[in-house]
């Protein structure tokens, strides 16, 4: 033990640098808190009990992506689902429709991930499509 000045044994503690430290350590965690909450990218499409089907006169090209990856164009599931073939069976697709600007609508799965909707988005764009709309999830069977 450390003996004062007058011979007594110094036997009490300063915490006031350990309070400094507690304080700025607690300030830092308080500006920190809210940007680890917004590092991550949280999208949620919204949810419907009825969502509005396309016509079936309308010359339209429907895509489905599943969460397992897979995507069908008009219920024909692709083989090839890079960008490079999405955007050749799309091509496809246009031809056999014969209208120039053919409006698409993406059906994503809510567990899907979001790289299979960018190929496809990425394939659309590609192939000159300029009409696009990201359907919503149906929470019913009515499909």
């Amino acid at each position: 033990m450390s003996m004062g000045a007058s011979g007594e044994a110094f036997t009490d503690i300063n915490i006031t640098p350990l309070t400094d430290v507690f304080l700025v350590l607690l300030v830092i965690m308080i500006l920190i808190a809210p940007l680890i909450d917004k590092s991550e990218l949280k999208i949620k499409p919204p949810e419907t009990v009825f969502a509005k089907k396309e016509n079936a006169r309308t010359k339209s090209i429907m895509i489905d992506v599943s969460k397992e990856g897979s995507i069908a164009i008009n219920g024909k599931t692709l083989a090839n689902t890079t960008p490079e073939g999405i955007q050749a069976r799309l091509q496809e697709v246009i031809a056999g429709i014969g209208v120039k600007d053919v409006p698409v609508s993406v059906n994503a799965d809510g567990d899907c991930k979001q790289k299979d909707v960018v190929h496809v988005m990425t394939a659309c764009s590609a192939s000159g499509i300029t009409k696009m709309r990201v359907a919503t999830i149906q929470t019913s069977s009515y499909k």
